[in-house]
């Protein structure tokens, strides 16, 4: 049985860093479309980059092959490159002095690339990704939210 292709969007924003935060997430499977946003009033770009992939991969219910799409190095290359397997590994540390940020966000997100075969695919950010910049609108309206 061949696996559904769910292709995902998705970008986090900050104003300040920390800040108030959102995160926004496009899954898009056949004729389907589902937007799923959220956000934070104290935390950081980073945090809501992954908060936006983790919150998108949770809603699939069953095995997926998912390809997802962001502007976030941090998100992408810790995945592609193995930094977040090294960095749980090393009982999260990213050096022998440094410890990983956001480590149980990571391993949220390690456990569903374990549930799913999921590829990661940078795009460079306010460019010309339309689904991309989509996205960036949906999370610094989630952002502005928590702002006083």
């Amino acid at each position: 049985m061949t696996k559904k292709q769910v292709t995902i969007y998705t970008d986090g924003a900050c104003s300040g860093n920390p800040g108030p935060g959102g995160f926004a997430a496009i899954l898009k499977y056949g004729e389907h479309e589902k937007v799923v946003s959220g956000g934070e009033s104290n935390t950081t770009n980073n945090r809501m980059e992954l908060l936006g992939v983790i919150t998108a991969l949770e809603l699939l219910k069953e095995s997926c092959d998912v390809t997802v799409t962001s502007d976030s190095k941090y998100v992408v290359d810790a995945m592609t490159q193995g930094w977040a397997e090294r960095w749980k590994k090393n009982n999260w540390m990213r050096t022998k002095n440094e410890p990983a940020k956001n480590p149980e966000l990571w391993q949220r997100l390690l456990d569903l690339c374990q549930k799913h075969t999921v590829k990661f695919v940078w795009v460079k950010g306010h460019a010309s990704n339309v689904m991309n910049n989509r996205c960036d609108a949906i999370a610094v309206a989630e952002s502005n939210k928590f702002k006083q």
